[in-house]
């Protein structure tokens, strides 16, 4: 199967593209953006030298799926995904943060805590915790939204507000929205077997309303847990189970790379490429509780992608 990885289109009253780490963002006017999720895969900050095929399509339908499931939470910027590798929607400004919730010690967090820290984000955290420990209530640890081959930074509230990158009101909403965000996708992941463990969000602004954008409780922006193996894992003082895109980064680490200087991405073969993306899949039908169905990509990708974007951009 082909990846997209790349995109060229000039839609009809287009007035600029970004290009992220995933994602090919297109503004059509001063109301919207065309979001394409592209099959690039992106660990520590770096893009990865191969496409994984469907990657684009899970990301997106899962994103979409969990945007309609969450909207009487918070206004998202939705309006549309007409093609499985495709949402339209609102155009916003976005914060200059990202909201990083978390319910478990694991990950960067583990990492940070094993070296000695006991402070994340502003946030202290007690002695005696353990790898993949539940808190006593989940943690919002926000980091700044680095430009595309930066890397995010951890950044306090403290810090967010008296920088002036958001107001304290504002702060405070973002705050709210994230932790009631976390608390429908935990809910949603119980159902499913699973245990969200943490998360990212990123906010906008519209007409003085604030928005949810980008993608929401995907596995490029979420880790969880298996439900039913968590608390025997933990007791013997296992490696839990994950549903992430943990397990690229791990594979990352194994052959030498973690995004420092100087290093070098293993080469990824087509029996790794072919795995990444048979373990999105398997995530997608766990994380959804539904059968994945494969893109129809008998006729041109690139084809069916621009028609089904210019017929919805018709109709707004």
């Amino acid at each position: 199967m082909k990846a997209i990885t790349r995109t060229e289109f000039d839609f009809k009253n287009q007035t600029g593209k970004y290009v992220g780490k995933v994602r090919d963002v297109y503004s059509i006017g001063n109301d919207y953006l065309v979001m394409i999720a592209t099959d690039r895969i992106s660990a520590f900050d770096v893009v990865l030298p191969k496409g994984i095929p469907f990657k684009g399509q899970v990301l997106n339908q899962i994103a979409s799926k969990f945007l309609d499931l969450t909207s009487d939470i918070v206004p998202n910027w939705k309006i549309a995904s007409p093609d499985p590798m495709v949402t339209i929607g609102h155009k916003c400004v976005g914060y200059p943060v990202e909201m990083i919730v978390r319910a478990y010690l694991t990950g960067s967090s583990w990492r940070a805590y094993k070296a000695g820290a006991r402070e994340i984000c502003g946030v202290k955290i007690p002695d005696g915790m353990k790898e993949h420990q539940a808190f006593d209530n989940p943690i919002v640890t926000p980091t700044t939204k680095a430009e595309l081959g930066a890397h995010d930074e951890d950044i306090s509230r403290e810090e967010i507000i008296s920088k002036g990158l958001v107001s304290e009101e504002e702060y405070n909403k973002l705050e709210e929205y994230s932790l009631a965000l976390f608390k429908r996708g935990s809910e949603i992941a119980s159902e499913r077997g699973l245990i969200l463990v943490d998360t990212k969000y990123e906010f906008g602004k519209k007409d003085d309303t604030i928005y949810l954008i980008d993608e929401i409780h995907t596995p490029d922006s979420s880790r969880y847990f298996y439900k039913d193996s968590y608390s025997s894992l933990f007791a013997k003082g296992e490696q839990q189970r994950q549903l992430s895109k943990e397990f690229v980064r791990e594979w990352l680490m194994e052959n030498g790379f973690s995004g420092k200087e100087g290093q070098r991405i293993p080469e990824m073969t087509d029996e790794i490429v072919d795995s990444i993306s048979e373990r999105y899949i398997e995530l997608f039908e766990h994380i959804t509780g539904s059968n994945f169905k494969k893109a129809d990509s008998s006729d041109d990708i690139y084809e069916r992608i621009e028609t089904n974007i210019n017929n919805m951009l018709a109709r707004l």
